[in-house]
């Protein structure tokens, strides 16, 4: 299957601002890139390109005054099969742990494990363990929230939507992130592109998503407590500990978003659409 995905991004800035962008497709989908995935600055600005501490890959630019246009389009390669299903997973305990799984079992800036350490073990201690337990994780997290765009807030924690009950994607993976690493299961964050591939179109436009990676059965397996079911199409942009670590911009000085547009379609369907 062959995805066609992309955004357009568009800033003023009433002076210079340093910004970093995490706008490219995750390296470890290089070799399942069908053309150059290739950003785009209008007007065209210096750039430092480099990897970030959780291997994502990071864009440094300056802005000029006034409007500041970034996109970029691309074709991916897709296996065209739903996420795998990690029921079966086993529970690897602490001491068996890879040490690079450990920074991704503490409580971080949106995801208050230790504040949510009682709830974890009180609701899923008794339970099923390894991937069974994320699964039900999941199914719990997407029962107890409600998914509303006006609900959205850059500093939303975990305890905060559990409270309000309600949020977006990257609110219902904070609050599944930091039970499971309260369980001792690591578990990460994830955002990039996930369209209506194999599901009814959503009535609204397209965004990025958020999702989230737990280490069960001796690897990382996906997880969505947003939407609960396995999805055709996911694309890694970047990871980390939660979004602060993956913000797909952060600006260091005054940038007013004036446009957002993202796409990605399978490139079979009509409905797919590109930057003119």
């Amino acid at each position: 299957m062959l995805i066609k995905t992309g955004f357009e991004l568009v800033f003023d800035t009433p002076n210079p601002t340093a910004m970093v962008l995490l706008l490219h497709i995750h390296p470890e989908r290089a070799g399942s890139l069908r053309q150059p995935d290739e950003l785009t600055l209008e007007p065209d600005l210096e750039r430092v390109e480099f990897l970030d501490a959780f291997g994502n890959r990071a864009t440094r630019v300056l802005t000029r005054p006034g409007r500041n246009r970034f996109w970029s389009e691309c074709l991916v390669e897709d296996t065209g099969l739903p996420d795998p299903v990690a029921t079966e997973a086993v529970e690897v305990p602490v001491e068996l742990l890879p040490p690079e799984t450990h920074q991704f079992l503490l409580a971080s800036r949106y995801c208050e494990a230790d504040a949510l350490a009682d709830l974890a073990w009180r609701l899923f201690g008794n339970g099923p363990t390894g991937g069974a337990r994320v699964h039900a994780v999941c199914d719990w997290v997407h029962n107890e929230l409600t998914f509303d765009y006006q609900h959205a807030r850059p500093t939303k924690t975990a305890c905060d939507a559990l409270s309000e009950r309600k949020g977006v994607c990257r609110d219902f993976t904070h609050v599944a992130i930091a039970l499971c690493r309260a369980l001792n299961i690591p578990a990460r964050y994830a955002t990039g592109y996930l369209g209506d591939i194999g599901i009814p179109p959503a009535p609204f436009p397209m965004d990025f998503s958020a999702w989230f990676e737990a280490y069960v059965g001796h690897r990382w397996y996906t997880f969505d407590a947003r939407h609960n079911v396995p999805r055709i199409g996911r694309i890694v942009m970047a990871r980390g500990r939660d979004a602060a670590d993956t913000a797909l911009t952060t600006s260091f000085g005054p940038a007013r978003l004036d446009g957002f547009r993202v796409w990605t379609d399978e490139v079979a369907s009509p409905a797919h659409a590109g930057i003119l």
